[in-house]
C-alpha cells in the first residue's frame, strides 16, 4: 500500500488533474471537496500528507491549517498549501496558518510532485537518534518528544509541527552556533531552491510561539544580520 495523501480541493478538474499525477508517482490517493468533509475522512484514517487548497466553500483552507495545527492528533501531519495567491505576503500567511510549503496557481504537476517528496522525506527518522538537551529543552528525535525542564517544575511536554520540530532538532544539534536562513534552507528543507528564505522566519515564529508558554522561547536568538541560533545561555 502506498503513501496516503489527502487532497482538499474544490475544483474538480484540478483535484482530478493532482490525482492522477500523485497516482501515477504511487502514492495513494483520496479527495475532499470542502474541510468538515476531509475532516470526517481523515477520522477514519489519517494520511500521510495534506494537499489544502487556500479557497474553500465554507471553511477557507487557511481557517482549516489552523485547525489543525492546534489539534494534537494533527498537529504533525504536513501541509501543503495550493494557492491563486502570489503575493509574498499571502504566502506567508499561508505559512503562519500552518502549512510546511506552498504551490502557487497554476502549477506544475512536476513541481508537485516534487514538493510533496520533499514533504515526505522531512518526516524520516533523522539518523542520529540520540537525545538532545539545551538549557530547559530535552527533545528525544526518536519518540518526537520535547520537554521543557524548568527549575522547580514538573516536566512540560511541547507539541510542534513537523517542520519546527526538524528545525529545531538541527538548531539544538548545534548549539551556539550561528545559521543563516539559507543554510537553514539546506539543512532543513533540503536543496529545493524554490523554497524562499522568509519561510525560515516564518517557521522561527511559529516554533517560538510553540516554546513561549513553556517559557522556552528565548532559546531561539536571531542574531542580527546573520541568522538564528539555539542558545543554553539566553540574554
Amino acid at each position: 500500500m502506498g503513501v496516503k495523501i489527502l487532497i482538499v480541493e474544490d475544483e474538480p478538474a484540478i483535484a482530478e488533474l493532482i490525482a492522477i499525477n500523485l497516482s501515477h508517482a504511487g502514492f495513494e490517493v483520496e479527495r475532499a471537496f470542502q474541510a468538515d468533509q476531509a475532516l470526517q475522512m481523515m477520522k477514519e484514517a489519517m494520511p500521510e500528507l495534506l494537499i489544502l487548497d487556500w479557497m474553500l466553500p465554507g471553511k477557507s483552507g487557511v481557517q482549516f491549517a489552523k485547525e489543525l495545527r492546534i489539534n494534537p492528533k494533527t498537529i504533525g501531519l504536513p501541509i501543503l498549501m495550493l494557492t491563486a495567491k502570489g503575493e509574498e505576503a499571502d504566502k506567508v500567511l499561508g505559512l503562519d496558518a500552518g502549512a510546511d510549503d506552498y504551490v502557487t496557481k497554476p502549477f506544475s504537476p512536476k513541481e508537485l510532485i516534487a514538493r510533496v517528496k520533499a514533504l515526505l522525506r522531512r518526516q524520516l527518522p533523522p539518523t542520529d537518534d540520540a537525545p538532545l538537551i539545551v538549557g530547559p529543552l530535552s527533545l528525544d528525535p526518536v519518540t518526537h518528544r520535547l520537554m521543557a525542564m524548568m527549575p522547580n517544575l514538573d516536566p512540560q511536554s511541547i507539541a510542534l509541527g513537523p517542520t519546527e520540530f526538524r528545525l529545531l532538532h538541527f538548531l539544538m544539534s548545534n548549539p551556539e552556533r550561528v545559521h543563516s536562513r539559507s543554510a537553514l534552507l539546506d539543512r532543513v528543507w533540503g536543496n529545493e531552491v524554490y523554497i524562499e528564505e522568509r519561510t525560515v522566519d516564518v517557521h522561527i515564529k511559529r516554533l517560538r510561539a510553540a516554546l513561549a508558554p513553556a517559557k522556552c522561547d528565548n532559546t531561539i536568538e536571531t542574531v542580527r544580520g546573520s541568522g538564528y541560533r539555539v542558545t543554553k545561555n539566553p540574554l
